[in-house]
């Protein structure tokens, strides 16, 4: 039996949030996501020593890039026009993690900001407000939902309904004030879920245009059970069945759920 897929987390600095208590709470939801389908999470935030995040760096098996505050908009070329609670350490973490993933082949999942920052560290770009989107805090009341479209015979559309692959409907939370427009997207990504806007449908969904690698991203937060479809348990399956084995063997064949 092949041993644990060591899989590193990005997240928020607790001690840097306005509600440390529930900045844990929430890295912890990532972590037992991890080990449910029986990955090894290391977590990483900007407060990390620099030994030990290049150790975790370079140990690591694959990648999930967590939910959390605003990139800041000058990574990707533009003033800041609503834009807020920057953290340009974790911005500087996260785009040092996406180079060591990516020079690896290693898959990579986004949550929520990890979404747009996978959007723009492959030259993307981002919506910095969206009117609607945010809904009540984690943990302040119900979360807002709202329909995720999926793009016909995508890869996540494969996942979440393997006997309906052309596509369909799901109901995800909403956390997010920013967004991805469709000119926003980025060369080497597909669009494999829209959501309607005040501002027309958005992508709210990603996937890497390149077969042979997972990479994988989600504007909504499937680690929060209570508020996410149950199908969305396979998307973490997948996530961390690609990351098993060296990077020389691993290939698509977590694209679909066993």
């Amino acid at each position: 039996m092949s041993s644990a897929p060591r899989i590193v987390i990005t997240v928020a600095d607790p001690e840097t949030q306005s509600r440390p208590d529930v900045s844990i709470r929430k890295n912890r939801l990532y972590a037992d996501a991890i080990r449910r389908h029986g990955g090894e999470p290391i977590l990483i935030d900007a407060a990390t020593p620099l030994a030990e995040r290049a150790a975790g760096l370079t140990a690591m098996d694959g990648l999930l890039l967590a939910g959390g505050t605003d990139m800041d908009p000058s990574r990707y070329g533009q003033p800041n026009q609503g834009s807020r609670d920057l953290e340009p350490e974790r911005d500087a973490l996260e785009t040092e993690a996406w180079n060591v993933a990516a020079k690896q082949a290693t898959p990579v999942f986004g949550i929520c900001r990890g979404f747009q920052v996978i959007n723009v560290l492959m030259g993307g770009k981002l919506l910095q407000d969206v009117a609607g989107h945010a809904g009540p805090a984690w943990g302040d009341g119900p979360a807002l939902r709202h329909p995720l479209r999926l793009a016909p015979g995508s890869r996540l559309a494969r996942i979440l309904s393997p006997s309906n692959v052309g596509g369909g409907v799901v109901s995800v939370n909403s956390y997010h004030h920013q967004a991805v427009g469709r000119s926003d997207l980025a060369d080497g990504l597909v669009a494999a879920g829209w959501s309607p806007s005040p501002v027309g449908d958005i992508v709210e969904a990603v996937e890497s245009r390149d077969p042979g690698r997972l990479v994988l991203a989600v504007q909504c937060h499937p680690e929060r059970t209570e508020s996410t479809p149950p199908a969305f348990d396979r998307v973490w399956r997948v996530f961390v069945d690609a990351c098993r084995g060296p990077a020389s063997n691993r290939t698509v064949r977590a694209a679909l759920p066993r």
